[in-house]
């Protein structure tokens, strides 16, 4: 069960990482307006996920993910304060307001889901 739990959490950490790859015009709308270099801190973030996401299909540097995942989750949080006191349409479409709301919570869950990697 370890196992099929961080393979989940690495498909997913994968996908999300892409994601800032694909749509990254949405990525940067979702950034409070306080930040700067918007879109190197999607691309850097895309890039990490992406890599946590690898090690934990391949199995390598779990001890790692583990670890900094968290404080990750953690750094990126603001993003997800400010879509739901910001909402702005992302590819035309804004998110409905429950959405925005069950995310934030949604990120405690990934840091001890994270925590708990084997």
């Amino acid at each position: 069960m370890e196992k099929v739990s961080r393979i989940a959490y690495g498909i997913l950490m994968t996908v999300a990482g892409i994601g800032h790859f694909k749509n990254e015009k949405g990525f940067t709308t979702i950034m409070p307006e306080i930040i700067p270099f918007k879109r190197g801190i999607v691309r850097l973030t895309g890039m990490i996920e992406v890599v946590f996401g690898l090690q934990l299909l391949t199995g390598r540097g779990v001890a790692s993910v583990r670890k900094f995942l968290p404080a990750f989750l953690v750094a990126v949080f603001p993003a997800n304060v400010n879509m739901l006191t910001h909402p702005k349409p992302i590819n035309g479409k804004l998110l409905p307001k429950w959405l925005l709301v069950a995310r934030l919570p949604l990120q405690g869950v990934l840091i001890a889901w994270a925590r708990r990697l084997k």
